[in-house]
């Protein structure tokens, strides 16, 4: 059995204390006390993360857009020089292979980062589906460490440690600089439903970003972050998970992503015919909110029940309780005839039947 893979900050997520769990092979810390603390940290100043375990494949050349626009389902040779968007990358039958956010940095050179578990079919699919374009994919993982601060102070946080203006930088977009005095990308996103910043730079440099962010932070209240609250934020959020809303037998269409699917391509894309199919006849489930009435939280796994007739109408994807809101919430795949907000379900808990309310998407959101 292959031992999990550590980060390049791996040695200071010790010296922290933290929790680690084997995550895509990659050897992850999960927590450094208290998970709750963290995600209210988050929530109310900043939350320092390392995700050093996603993946970064470079597309490059004079057709790199083209080649991309055939590979995913959006349109990345529209994205502007800077910009980034987020896309996916389905099967030939609509199915979600991965969710993706594509950066194009130069005018023929674009960065696509995939999740952790998947880079490995991501990336020799975008080679395969590069070919007959002028264009050259190549999986850069190796070459790139990810440290994100995630929350209100993060532009706050980062202003006395690089040369770039963070506060100016718009909403998806990136741009080279320094952080630490180090050569990185910045770029203006997140997966937690806060303001926050992705800064990849050389494995190498990772600890001296880490640190000296860490030292710009304490006066602010920023505190290490590990993935159990990564879960949560995102959940509060109603941002999909790969593995748990996104899967391959699932299209963007259930997923209520319909909107990052442009069919009018000139050379069309792979699932294109599926995905019109899908997008005609209308999905066959629906993504949903679920808030708990009682304490006990829904999990992934668990079925939706119609309390009327008993029918079980869908299946929880991901469940916690939430921090922010103090109530148990759950993201849920249910039949489109009962995902009107307000719909009154059951939620079969180990056997018990508990009540629950259908709600829109998301829970929470940034004021």
């Amino acid at each position: 059995m292959t031992s999990p893979v550590p980060t390049p900050l791996h040695e200071i997520h010790q010296a922290l204390g933290a929790s680690f769990t084997d995550f895509a092979g990659w050897s992850m810390p999960v927590r450094y006390g208290s998970e709750t603390a963290e995600h209210h940290a988050v929530r109310t100043t900043a939350g320092l993360f390392d995700l050093s375990h996603m993946g970064e494949i470079e597309v490059t050349g004079p057709e790199a857009g083209r080649a991309l626009d055939h590979a995913l389902v959006g349109r990345p040779s529209a994205i502007g020089i800077g910009r980034a968007r987020y896309s996916m990358i389905c099967a030939e039958d609509g199915g979600i292979i991965d969710d993706l956010v594509v950066y194009r940095l130069e005018q023929e050179r674009y960065l696509v980062v995939a999740n952790a578990s998947n880079v490995g079919v991501v990336a020799p699919a975008l080679v395969e589906r590069a070919r007959g374009y002028d264009a050259v994919v190549r999986d850069a993982s190796a070459e790139w460490a990810l440290i994100a601060v995630q929350g209100p102070a993060s532009a706050a946080i980062l202003a006395p440690v690089t040369d770039l203006d963070a506060s100016s930088l718009k909403y998806y977009a990136i741009d080279a600089g320094t952080v630490a005095g180090v050569e990185v990308l910045l770029a203006r996103t997140g997966y937690t439903g806060e303001d926050g910043f992705e800064i990849y730079c050389a494995p190498s440099s990772a600890t001296a970003v880490w640190e000296a962010i860490t030292e710009a932070g304490t006066p602010h209240g920023l505190q290490p972050a590990g993935l159990a609250c990564r879960d949560t934020l995102r959940l509060e959020a109603g941002m999909p998970l790969y593995g748990h809303e996104l899967n391959r037998e699932t299209t963007p269409f259930e997923a209520g992503l319909g909107r990052v699917v442009s069919f009018d391509k000139p050379d069309g894309f792979v699932g294109d015919a599926a995905l019109a199919v899908r997008r005609d006849e209308g999905p066959r489930s629906v993504l949903v909110g679920l808030v708990a009435a009682g304490r006990r939280s829904p999990r992934a796994g668990y079925a939706v029940v119609d309390p009327d007739t008993g029918d079980e109408i869908g299946t929880v994807t991901s469940g916690s309780p939430s921090p922010t809101l103090g109530r148990p919430i759950a993201m849920a795949y249910v039949r489109p005839s009962l995902a009107a907000a307000g719909t009154k379900v059951h939620v079969d808990v180990r056997g018990s039947r508990e009540d629950a309310e259908i709600v829109d998407l998301p829970f929470y959101s940034k004021k």
